[in-house]
């Protein structure tokens, strides 16, 4: 047959609320009642989601040749990140941009960056209070833009620098609130005024900065050879017919870098530190690791990475328009139906992850998922372009903090609340951290704890995720 699943009967404006005040209980709620794939209808969509959490269903989903992006996305993202963005291109226009923009996210391109990551965390958390109680994700949010203007960005010139340091931060404040999410929908389906013009001079003024650097690096005659920064890579790359991305597609893209990045980046990082002073038996496993008492090549590392983004995946939902029938479920979605994963359901699946609510990073020693079972950066050609970046700067900054510091907290675990696409801790992770002095000083060792082998991907299996 080929009805839709389904889900809730309350109207569109109460599965909204509930699903933006409280996702995890909604998609748990649903689950419960309707089992693994399931309708949900949002305000400002033309006509419901599907929901699913089954990874053969997903893997079936992801595999399809053309990749469509559902309107939401469009609606909440392009006034931002502009028309040219990578997440928001389909087909040719979306595989072309990926493999330009590839390499600097993969193998020694990506690895080189590793040594500058680490100090920008090391001057950061140096410069951390101890013994009063703190709030880690602004502390994790200003390391991860400062690594994004470093290394993805390149702005040397200090004046657009402090700009930059004192805009963006402001933008992604305004555009990640509950309200106006809120309001975007409503904007969409009741015609009621659209929220996203209020920060549309902020984002002339982020533009103007980085058309200025943009042009700058042209006049300067900027080639591969000469800087490492993703935008000089990209002002260097060529399409196969010999053309390069104007000025405008450039800004496009480092804006989506910096959106896709940074946030998700350091909302990773809060969570995982909210896990680790949860959990003593495993806080105490990775110590001994990163302080020299452990495994050399940072195993539990990266497990304990792939663990919190299994339990604390920070972006819900990467969905798809089908281009053709899907067969999923005993379903049968006809081509245009909007599909999505819900990752965190996925995730925490009994029959997938034993014990699925505990944090235990030892199950991805063990026996790695498979394949689909653990997707926080998406699936298909259509994954997260930064995903072995994003973990190398994870295992960079807790390696920096977990250094020189000791960890605990008298606070309860912390509920997920929304912050814009993300799924972020309520409360920001507050911890309480104490100096840590070793008692013998260890001899150096080498600092690297990612490559294409050691990252987290490496501990499960994973399909390559572009042609």
């Amino acid at each position: 047959m080929s009805a839709l699943p389904p889900g809730p009967i309350s109207p569109p404006l109460a599965q909204t609320a509930h699903w933006l005040l409280a996702p995890v209980d909604f998609m748990d709620a649903c689950r419960r009642r309707y089992g693994d794939a399931f309708s949900v209808r949002f305000l400002g969509f033309r006509q419901p989601m599907v929901m699913l959490s089954d990874p053969q269903a997903i893997r079936a989903l992801y595999a399809q040749r053309e990749q469509l992006m559902p309107p939401g996305r469009t609606l909440a993202l392009r006034p931002i990140m502009g028309a040219q963005s990578l997440l928001l291109l389909e087909g040719a226009a979306h595989l072309q941009r990926r493999r330009l923009m590839l390499p600097p996210f993969h193998g020694e391109r990506m690895r080189g960056f590793e040594a500058q990551m680490r100090e920008i965390a090391t001057a950061h958390v140096e410069r951390w209070p101890e013994g009063a109680e703190l709030e880690l994700l602004p502390r994790t949010r200003a390391i991860t833009l400062e690594v994004i203007l470093a290394l993805v960005f390149g702005v040397s010139d200090p004046a657009r620098l402090a700009r930059l340091r004192e805009l963006l931060p402001a933008l992604l404040d305004g555009v990640s609130s509950v309200s106006v999410s809120f309001r975007v929908l409503l904007a969409s389906r009741l015609g009621r005024p659209d929220p996203l013009p209020a920060f549309a001079a902020l984002t002339r003024e982020v533009d103007e900065v980085l058309m200025e650097d943009i042009a700058a690096r042209r006049a300067a005659g900027v080639g591969e050879g000469t800087r490492s920064d993703v935008l000089s890579l990209l002002l260097d790359a060529r399409f196969e017919d010999g053309s390069a991305m104007s000025d405008r597609e450039l800004r496009d893209q480092l804006v989506t870098l910096l959106l896709a990045g940074h946030e998700t980046t350091a909302t990773a990082l809060a969570w995982t530190f909210d896990l680790l002073a949860h959990e003593p038996a495993a806080l105490a496993r990775l110590l001994a690791e990163v302080r020299g008492e452990g495994s050399e090549d940072q195993r539990y590392l990266r497990a304990v990475i792939a663990e919190s983004l299994r339990l604390r995946p920070v972006v819900p939902m990467a969905g798809r328009r089908l281009a053709e029938e899907l067969r999923c479920d005993g379903f049968v979605l006809p081509a245009g139906t909007d599909v999505t994963p819900a990752i965190w359901l996925t995730h925490t699946r009994a029959d997938l992850y034993p014990d699925p609510r505990a944090f235990r990073p030892e199950r991805f020693l063990e026996e790695p998922p498979a394949t689909y079972a653990w997707i926080p950066f998406g699936g298909g050609v259509r994954r997260c372009l930064g995903a072995a970046f994003a973990e190398l700067e994870m295992a960079v900054v807790l390696r920096a903090v977990l250094e020189r510091f000791e960890l605990s907290t008298r606070r309860r675990a912390e509920h997920v609340r929304r912050r814009g696409v993300t799924l972020a801790p309520r409360h920001g992770t507050r911890v309480r951290l104490r100096r840590y002095t070793p008692r013998v000083q260890a001899s150096p060792r080498s600092s690297s704890v990612a490559s294409t082998r050691g990252s987290a991907a490496a501990v499960r299996r994973q399909e390559p995720s572009a042609p």
